[in-house]
């Protein structure tokens, strides 16, 4: 016997064995939406938990946000708000002193008293239970919801006291396996939006029971249907909402890793990166391997040549493409933040997949609670490996709030981030998805503006992608230039991308999805070590376009040579699966995403790793003719051909990497170009030797993530100004 709720009410299924009075059969059930006054130890009263800066909120509900306030959270007021059908509350009498009088229990005891009577079983004052009462009426929630959030009461104790007042049993923890239903239906309980279900379950003695999370419930409508019914109160059980949550999480874990891993793979194959090569390809690959072999045996100078006609091709188009979006002024729009409803905010859901991040908990913690965003419609889920204990301690050790959640994903392979985020995604609501690393510090307004870019484009955008700015780029060379090719991709590239919208390959943190078009298009694929890549492709290929938004997102570069490697070598080794898995069929590749779009791709993802690869050969070729001259005085006609050749490709990569990468600097730090020019041909050379690794690594090892660690974030000398520099988004608030 369970309850299964399906809008918005819960319709019963009895077994044949059990005697219900079938005349009545509905439950309400109230979406679960609590106003969360607090996150981590600090009081606040509704978004965020940094600080409380004032805002106006108009008689029709408008919210007027400050002038020129960019780090802090909002208050939120009880007045203005729309009061939302649904949500039931009795007026407190003036005479109501708030003492322990004697209630009659009971259904009928509450159907007379109501919540006047839950007020004096909390022993809350007249004033405050006013207080929650019109915050609740204000936002459309359940009483007993934003008495949680709140914190006037534990949950605990609430569902104590309606389960006294109701005279009906509590359960403190739940056997997944006594709950009478199955995996995938417990992974659609999660993830509904009216919030948790009514569901059966067994107790020790073998009898079906009622499990409720009475935070969710019309609490008169069910006060009415056990007056109505009394025989039913015996089967009754209070539950808190958490611990229904677990149990459905534990029940549904089977169904949630198969459909990580394999559900992309069912169903659309064609987009999956659990294959390298396709038949097709390896047979071409095999046939341009053996041909370059017979050529170079038989003809090698001309083979030489060819080749490096070739990779001057590829390098020039490289090249254009850094010049052609350097010249533009394309700059992200910042999108107005004021005016906006609060009732009309959806339901928000942050991913950060963590794995062996203990260190940097604390410092993720406290960047995600000044996000601005009402706690009731705010759901953070920290996504953990099962056995990855020392995070899992890190993370228990805080005070977390109830919109955050602790998912751990079982042990399986591959160890992805796509993996841990698509079993994630059943077990969220949010009607948008954001995802963040470990060690990102996003805008506390990136929510915001993220929703407004989607209020102000139609259904067809489905993405919108966030700057990444590197904050310790003083921190060391290789720090300082990983600021500047991120600032150049960020600052140049991808709004250039965006305002002509092309294809835009995202990067791999501060994503923000509507969630039906990421479950449209399969989600993350678990077996692609850059999944951002491959995803923006993917959308575009299904007919949907990705935005830019200004709010940054902060975080710190690798500052050690042996960490920049591995984090490189992943990035290449998954651009090369992306390109493959798209270019399994080119013609149709062609015909999905345009000319434009296709040939974006090529230089993007192709050419730049071609240009990569060939670096270091060129830079030994250069350096091996350099040598010869000095001994011998001449050099064969042909390779000083050759040779020249190789300087200006050297020459025409640094070239565009250097505009496009000035183009992005602020002017005051533009001076300073020469400190790039002098560290370029170092950094190629590391690109280079990471874009082979990555080559190797995809032939030996194609689904290995190599982990970058992250350490929390110390402010270097130099560290403020270099902040100071960086392009922050200044909204109308």
């Amino acid at each position: 016997m369970m309850l299964v709720a399906g809008g918005g009410r819960a319709q019963l299924r009895v077994p044949s064995n059990v005697r219900v009075n079938k005349s009545v059969r509905v439950i309400r059930v109230i979406p679960a939406r609590a106003y969360d006054r607090t996150a981590y130890g600090r009081s606040v009263d509704g978004w965020s938990a940094d600080e409380h800066p004032a805002h106006e909120r108009r008689a029709d509900g408008v919210v007027v946000l400050p002038e020129g306030r960019r780090a802090g959270g909002h208050r939120q007021e009880a007045d203005g708000l729309k009061h939302q059908p649904g949500v039931r509350s009795r007026p407190i009498n003036s005479h109501d002193t708030g003492r322990a009088e004697a209630l009659p229990g009971g259904a009928a005891g509450w159907l007379q008293y109501g919540w006047r009577a839950l007020r004096l079983k909390l022993g809350l004052s007249q004033a405050d239970w006013r207080n929650i009462t019109r915050r609740a009426e204000s936002l459309g929630v359940p009483l007993q919801a934003e008495l949680i959030a709140s914190r006037a009461v534990s949950e605990e104790a609430l569902v104590r006291a309606l389960a006294e007042l109701m005279e009906v049993q509590t359960v403190s923890s739940i056997r997944a396996e006594r709950l009478m239903v199955t995996g995938e239906q417990c992974l659609q309980a999660i993830g509904r939006k009216a919030g948790l279900p009514v569901v059966t379950g067994m107790d020790d003695s073998g009898r079906y029971v009622f499990l409720l999370a009475p935070r969710h419930l019309d609490l008169d409508a069910f006060a009415k249907y056990l007056a109505d019914h009394p025989e039913q109160r015996s089967r009754v059980c209070f539950v808190q909402s958490h611990a229904l949550r677990q149990a459905f999480e534990q029940r549904g874990r089977k169904d949630a890793i198969r459909k990580a891993l394999a559900g992309l793979k069912e169903a659309l194959p064609v987009y999956s990166a659990s294959t390298v090569l396709s038949g097709r390809q390896g047979v071409l690959l095999g046939a341009a391997l053996a041909g370059g072999i017979a050529c170079a045996a038989n003809w090698p100078g001309h083979t030489l040549i060819a080749i490096h006609i070739i990779v001057s091709l590829v390098c020039f188009c490289c090249v254009v493409f850094k010049l052609l979006t350097a010249s533009s002024s394309d700059v992200t729009p910042e999108i107005p933040l004021n005016g906006f409803k609060a009732d009309e905010m959806p339901v928000y859901t942050v991913m950060v997949a963590l794995y062996r991040e203990a260190d940097v908990v604390p410092q993720l913690m406290t960047s995600l609670s000044r996000l601005v965003w009402p706690r009731s419609k705010l759901e953070i889920k920290l996504v953990c490996e099962r056995d990855d204990h020392e995070t899992l301690a890190a993370i228990r050790a805080l005070e977390l709030r109830d919109h955050v959640q602790v998912i751990e994903v079982p042990v399986s392979l591959p160890r992805t981030k796509p993996k841990a985020l698509s079993y994630a995604l059943p077990l969220s609501t949010g009607e948008l998805i954001a995802v963040f690393d470990a060690e990102d510090r996003p805008n506390p307004y990136q929510l915001l503006e993220a929703w407004r870019a989607f209020r102000k484009g139609d259904d067809t955008l489905a993405c919108v992608q966030a700057p990444l700015v590197i904050t310790n780029g003083r921190g060391s060379w290789l720090a300082r230039m990983f600021a500047f090719e991120y600032s150049a991709l960020f600052g140049v590239v991808l709004p250039w991308l965006a305002k002509r919208q092309l294809v835009l390959p995202l990067g791999g943190t501060s994503n923000h999805f509507r969630r039906a078009a990421l479950e449209d298009v399969g989600a993350w694929d678990p077996y692609n070590v850059t999944e951002d890549a491959d995803l923006g492709i993917r959308l575009y290929r299904m007919g949907y376009n990705i935005g830019t938004i200004s709010s940054p997102t902060c975080e710190d570069a690798p500052t050690e040579l042996a960490i920049w490697l591995r984090q490189r070598t992943r990035w290449f080794k998954g651009w090369i699966q992306t390109w493959l898995v798209h270019m399994r069929h080119p013609v149709r590749l062609f015909r999905d995403v345009g000319a434009r779009s296709f040939f974006v791709i090529q230089i993007l993802v192709p050419c730049a790793l071609t240009a990569a690869l060939s670096n270091v050969l060129m830079f030994i070729a250069v350096l091996g003719g350099a040598l010869w001259l000095a001994v011998t005085g001449t050099v064969p006609e042909i390779y000083e051909t050759l040779l020249l050749l190789d300087v200006a490709n050297i020459a025409l990569g640094y070239a565009g990497f250097l505009v496009i990468g000035w183009r992005s600097l602020p002017v005051k730090d533009r001076a300073r170009l020469w400190r790039y020019v002098v560290m370029t041909p170092f950094y190629w050379l590391l690109l280079s030797i990471a874009a082979w690794r990555a080559v190797w690594q995809l032939y030996r090892c194609p689904h290995y993530w190599e982990k970058t660690p992250h350490a929390p974030r110390k402010r270097a000398a130099g560290d403020a100004a270099s902040q100071q520099s960086t392009r922050v988004p200044q909204p109308g608030l």
